[in-house]
């Protein structure tokens, strides 16, 4: 195999990823792992990391490896602090140099952005922004982040101007596996019907929400509600709710999706149901795309 000349690592709460790069930016190969930052202690970041791409580094001869994520929390590997708005997002020159006992590694962490009012923090969607942004570097409009904690960032001038999170994909897992609609609501499977009509009902209506969520139990005690179809209702309200509060980001401008096919077709459905255009990216690319521009933006990347 071709020598690797840098690693890109996406490090997550609940996953490890990385992929090794030769010097023209061609990946030779990706790996991942379960050994995400939730898992670890401090001093288990480096040998994580060395279980995963150690067989790749050369003796004598210094790796350049560019991070982003939860690696860079206060809880991570090495605190990177966070980028306020507007700021376009963090290049290498605003990256934490960690130290490391294996001398072949030289690991460089991408901080996060922050916005003070209202409060707000990502870290990692700047690197998807940032993998975006290189590829279409006239853009103006939102990019939306389906995910746990989903993001709508405003676009402008090459820059994040602000953004809001909203909790929705973490609201749906803890309402449909913890609460007591568990009982009621499918694990799998999808009603693009019963999806838009609960999604107009809470945006239109916003006040039948808390409702709505308890007649879904309801509706399966008394009525035989197909478990499947409360599913896509549940995930409709959530997503209306959301819809309906990020409209100042999305009306009137063009929204680009980042994520998986899964997380992103009900955004899309929902937007399209509003006039709204909408482009498609994947998640993935975007994140190496990121990681890439920032590794090219080094001077000296064994330094």
């Amino acid at each position: 195999m071709t020598q690797t000349d840098w690693i890109a690592v996406d490090w997550g709460t609940s996953h490890l990823r990385a992929w090794l790069l030769d010097a023209g930016g061609t990946v030779l190969d990706h790996r991942s792992s379960a050994k995400g930052m939730g898992t670890l202690e401090r001093d288990g970041f480096e040998p994580a990391l060395l279980d995963l791409v150690g067989d790749a580094l050369t003796d004598g001869a210094i790796t350049p490896v560019m991070v982003c994520g939860m690696a860079g929390s206060r809880q991570g590997w090495a605190e990177a602090p966070y980028a306020a708005v507007p700021c376009a997002p963090p290049t290498a020159d605003a990256a934490r140099l960690v130290g490391t006992n294996d001398p072949r590694l030289r690991v460089r962490i991408l901080p996060g952005v922050k916005q003070m009012h209202p409060a707000d923090v990502m870290r990692g969607e700047e690197t998807q922004i940032a993998g975006f942004l290189s590829l279409n570097p006239g853009f103006e409009g939102v990019i939306c982040l389906p995910g746990t904690h989903c993001k709508w960032a405003h676009i402008s001038a090459g820059e994040i101007v602000s953004f809001r999170t909203f909790m929705t994909g973490e609201l749906f897992a803890l309402l449909s596996k913890s609460s007591v609609l568990r009982h009621s609501i499918a694990a799998s499977g999808w009603d693009d019907a019963a999806f838009a009509e609960a999604c107009e009902d809470a945006m239109t209506r916003p006040a039948v929400f808390a409702g709505g969520l308890f007649g879904l139990r309801a509706e399966a005690l008394v009525g035989d509600l197909d478990p499947v179809t409360a599913r896509a209702r549940l995930s409709g309200l959530l997503i209306g709710i959301e819809i309906g509060a990020a409209k100042p980001y999305w009306l009137g401008r063009e929204v680009v999706l980042i994520g998986d096919d899964a997380l992103v077709a009900p955004y899309r459905q929902a937007l399209q149901a509003q006039g709204c255009p909408v482009t498609l990216t994947d998640a993935d690319r975007m994140t190496l795309q990121g990681l890439r521009a920032a590794h090219q933006s080094l001077k000296d990347p064994a330094q």
